[in-house]
């Protein structure tokens, strides 16, 4: 048997198909995250306390609540409080911006924050107005160096999308798990193999995220 099982079938394509999903609630995760997190950390530089507030209950929340649990309400709870039901698959991706978002715009709050006072001294004695500085002079700056910890908290996303097999989504995970539960009195090493393969997977959708980010920073730092 052994890597033979990696064949037996429609293993590897039913592999693929788990990974496609996980790309899928991955992916758009990253995306809408990437946009709602901009607006998010720029409304956490507001001076208003109310808002200051809420999005730190927010941000709080995020962190404090594993996002198992979020998963969970969102999946168990909506069903229960509102009797509508929505596919995992769905309930993952809006968890996961839910959660995206918020790590988004600290970081983006963290880099506007990191900006030099003068510079935007400096914009004002030019003549340019709050809106002008903001997306010439702090905007730009902010996102070169949000780039690196904003490519890592992509890669966690994508591999923390795995928690979605806990609501009933067949990712990759999830998939490799049924096959092995078949396999395993066929072949004991059937677990090696299959993780094996869902390591080698996972390798290949994040180690270049990670090399565009060594890439970016050395490139910045030039």
């Amino acid at each position: 048997m052994g890597l033979s099982l990696l064949f037996d079938g429609n293993n590897i394509e039913r592999l693929l198909n788990g990974l496609a999903t996980t790309a899928q609630i991955a992916f758009i995760s990253v995306f809408f995250s990437c946009l709602l997190g901009l607006v998010f950390g720029v409304i956490m530089l507001h001076q208003n306390r109310l808002i200051k507030g809420i999005c730190r209950v927010y941000l709080e929340a995020i962190r404090i609540i594993p996002l198992l649990v979020w998963l969970f309400i969102a999946y168990f709870g909506i069903a229960k409080w509102f009797n509508i039901h929505i596919d995992g698959v769905t309930v993952s991706i809006l968890v996961f911006i839910f959660w995206g978002t918020a790590e988004m715009g600290d970081l983006v709050r963290g880099a506007l924050q990191s900006i030099e006072k003068h510079q935007k001294e400096s914009a004002y004695a030019l003549g340019l107005n709050d809106n002008q500085t903001f997306f010439f002079i702090l905007l730009p700056q902010s996102l070169k160096r949000v780039t690196p910890g904003a490519i890592n908290l992509f890669t966690r996303m994508i591999k923390t999308s795995s928690l979605a097999m806990l609501i009933g989504v067949l990712e990759v995970v999830k998939v490799g798990q049924q096959i092995i539960e078949t396999s395993l009195f066929v072949d004991p090493s059937a677990a090696f193999w299959i993780y094996g393969l869902i390591f080698l997977l996972y390798f290949i959708i994040c180690y270049p995220l990670s090399l565009c980010s060594r890439y970016i920073e050395n490139h910045w730092e030039k």
